[in-house]
């Protein structure tokens, strides 16, 4: 510990004879005049006009602060000198002028620390003030720790929100918030977990956790895909039929919705067709295709007639209403008809409808591709902005997809799968689900297994699309960002506990690596030690 010389300014031998009796008083135990009573002491002198040197006070001089320990590790720390703050029963949580908005900011964090919430008034000592202003990215936001308060402030409500998150996860690691300026941001704006609520049902309040979890590690993106061969999972006005006895309500989207407004959490919904339609197809078998042979693949619907249409579009928009979010899935991956040898042969039907829909040149790639644009057509006036799996985009045909569907690359081991060099090149933008690191695939099937957080953080970033190998550097502003993946193929595998507790660290793995893709200053172990002492 050390010290400082309060008092007036002294010439330099003053202050030295201020040491000098300062030292000799912490060796005797006493005062600098010498014990009192001792009959050592020395008789006084004669009186002067001087006064005797007061004995100086000493001061705690701290040395600078730390960045704050939280997943994601922040961005910039500027360190400082000071105690930094600790919730303490005098402070409180205060909203600044013009900042009303963050109101459930402000009530969430102060509930979390156990402080009370004081809404719209001035910060005083001990306070946490959460402030809108300022500019940078939407998400970014300035946490400032000095003079015993925190002051977080950001150009929108969700950069405070992520400010708070850094604020809760560091007093939960240390115990406190150090003193200094943290200006943070994310690397890539969209980040996140996918679910496949088609194939095993999850309640409502397990969605719920999940979304929780997703903000405290600043993770936006919350992926249903809630339709496919095995079940249909939420309730319909339009096509009650189609819907599976274990399911969402309306009212329970809502619910999950709301929690994901709260915290700042998207969800981006997926009807996925014109395959993986089995839950559909059951309730309307007319609409199964076939092969020559008379085949029925399993979840595939005949595209080339019309009545498949009218029902995905009256589901499209359906759903398209009840999620208010920016993002809407359309699929289009692993439809059967393209992945057979000679699609034209094997399905002669198909073969007819696009040379008579697209021209003589036409092929069944075009007439799935037609399909998907039809299909955007339907939703495109939500204004939301449109995703497609990487597998349901082809070259060489005379219809191309839409240029503003976002590429969702999610595998390279699929008949005819482009590298994502194709898509990026001809300037696709992109979002990371790369089966080798980010699919969690229920009972491990085709040689997956399940990924390890560890092999994440080390060896994986947003780069890396396909395999083990990055695309260029280049490319890196056409890569949006990355999802986490849970599918259900062997859905009994594993419990919904099971799943949540498989892919806690990968997840905080990913938020690490789509919040700052550099490679990580901590080792795993510290990390995967710190993750588990800030969850929750």
């Amino acid at each position: 510990m050390r010290y400082s010389i309060r008092g007036p300014r002294r010439g330099p031998a003053l202050l030295a004879t201020a040491v000098a009796l300062a030292t000799a008083a912490a060796c005797s135990g006493g005062s600098a005049a010498g014990p009192a009573g001792s009959a050592s002491a020395p008789s006084p002198g004669p009186a002067t006009s001087a006064q005797p040197s007061p004995t100086p006070t000493p001061t705690r001089t701290y040395p600078l602060s730390s960045a704050p320990r939280t997943v994601p590790a922040v961005r910039s720390h500027e360190p400082a000198r000071g105690p930094g703050w600790k919730p303490a029963p005098a402070g409180g949580v205060v909203i600044a002028a013009n900042s009303g908005g963050l109101a459930d900011e402000g009530k969430l964090i102060a509930g979390e620390l156990g402080i009370p919430y004081r809404g719209a008034v001035a910060a005083g000592p001990g306070d946490v003030e959460l402030a809108l202003g300022g500019t940078g990215a939407p998400e970014s936001y300035t946490l400032a720790v000095r003079d015993g308060r925190v002051r977080i402030s950001g150009p929108d409500e969700a950069g405070v929100f992520y400010g708070t998150r850094t604020l809760k996860q560091s007093v939960k690691a240390t115990g406190a918030m150090p003193e200094g300026t943290v200006n943070d941001r994310p690397a890539k704006p969209q980040r996140g977990l996918n679910v496949d609520t088609a194939r095993k049902h999850f309640t409502a309040a397990w969605i719920e956790d999940r979304i929780r979890e997703m903000g405290d590690l600043k993770l936006n993106q919350l992926g249903l895909h809630f339709s496919d061969d095995q079940g249909f999972r939420i309730a319909s006005d339009s096509h009650p039929e189609v819907v599976s006895a274990q399911h969402l309500t309306k009212a329970e989207v809502r619910r999950i919705l709301a929690l994901a407004a709260e915290r700042h959490v998207t969800v981006v919904p997926e009807i996925d067709s014109p395959g993986h339609l089995g839950a559909v197809i059951a309730a309307h078998p007319d609409l199964q295709l076939r092969s020559a042979t008379g085949r029925a693949p399993r979840g595939a619907v005949d595209i080339a007639n019309p009545e498949s249409a009218r029902i995905v579009d009256d589901l499209l928009r359906e759903y398209s209403q009840l999620f208010p979010g920016a993002y809407w899935h359309l699929g289009a991956d692993e439809y059967v008809a393209l992945m057979a040898k000679d699609p034209e042969a094997t399905y002669p039907e198909l073969a007819r409808a696009a040379k008579a829909k697209y021209g003589p040149s036409a092929r069944v790639q075009d007439l799935a591709t037609g399909w998907l644009n039809d299909r955007a057509a339907v939703v495109r006036p939500t204004g939301k902005t449109l995703k497609a799996w990487n597998d349901g985009f082809f070259t060489g045909g005379v219809v191309a997809a839409a240029k503003d569907l976002e590429v969702e690359y999610w595998t390279g081991k699929e008949i005819g799968a482009r590298e994502p060099v194709s898509y990026l090149s001809r300037g696709r933008r992109m979002v990371n689900l790369n089966d080798e690191y980010l699919y969690y695939v229920l009972g491990e099937p085709n040689d997956f297994a399940y990924p390890t957080g560890r092999r994440i953080y080390e060896q994986w970033t947003p780069l890396v699309v396909r395999g083990t190998s990055p695309v260029p550097a280049k490319y890196d502003p056409q890569i949006l960002g990355a999802r986490f993946a849970v599918w259900c193929d062997l859905a009994n595998s594993q419990t919904p506990a099971q799943v949540a507790a498989g892919i806690r660290l990968p997840l905080a793995a990913l938020s690490q690596k789509v919040w700052n893709p550099a490679k990580p200053t901590e080792s795993w172990d510290r990390f995967r030690a710190l993750a588990e002492r800030v969850r929750g």
